[in-house]
């Protein structure tokens, strides 16, 4: 058993470390290993599946800080903190195309609240972050150094499109809606091409 460090700063925000949770899973795989009495090669892949939680690294790809604390080490922000209540009703007040596919509301708990909350009450980590990645992709990213994002996390946690046809010269699977960045107000992912948030979705 190896328990995930949580911090509750202040009301509404709960917060943990990208770095706990992939030692926390390197330790539990290795005593799958052992308890199965089997060898590392003859496993042929691993699955990830995690919360609708934001993952915030630098463009080194290491820990920045989402905290009112200012601690690296406190580089996600959990699916259950509602910090971003506020971000969330005015995203919906938008009433834009893409939240049809959410039932016409989006929550606080998915992703483009949260980035919009990091812009707005924490600009130096948003402007310094390389990767923000749902807490799923970021298992795979640490395991393998890819960044190819999943179909699935990012249609049911990002508003990604991923009924659309690819933009030209892409082998993702649909494409992110430019207008709704915009609208949102964060068409900073748009000018650099979702370079941040995914530039290759693929299913799994």
């Amino acid at each position: 058993m190896n328990p995930i460090k949580l911090w509750r700063p202040t009301p509404d925000f709960v917060e943990q470390s990208s770095e706990n949770i992939w030692q926390s899973v390197c330790k539990t795989v290795r005593a799958a290993l052992t308890s199965a009495q089997i060898r590392p090669e003859q496993i042929i892949g691993l699955g990830f599946d995690a919360t609708c939680s934001l993952v915030v690294l630098d463009k080194e790809g290491r820990p920045i800080t989402v905290s009112p604390t200012g601690n690296p080490e406190q580089n996600i922000i959990v699916w259950m903190d509602h910090r971003a209540v506020e971000q969330a009703r005015r995203i919906n007040a938008t009433h834009h195309r893409v939240l049809r596919y959410v039932g016409g509301r989006i929550s606080p708990e998915m992703e483009p609240p949260k980035l919009l909350w990091l812009k707005e009450n924490l600009p130096e980590t948003f402007h310094n972050a390389g990767f923000f990645l749902d807490l799923t992709d970021f298992l795979g990213f640490r395991a393998t150094g890819d960044d190819t994002r999943s179909l699935c996390t990012t249609v049911c946690k990002w508003m990604y499109q991923g009924h659309l046809s690819p933009a030209r010269g892409s082998d993702s699977i649909g494409r992110w809606d430019n207008s709704f960045w915009e609208t949102i107000g964060l068409p900073e992912f748009v000018d650099e091409h979702y370079e941040r948030i995914g530039t290759r979705v693929r299913p799994m």
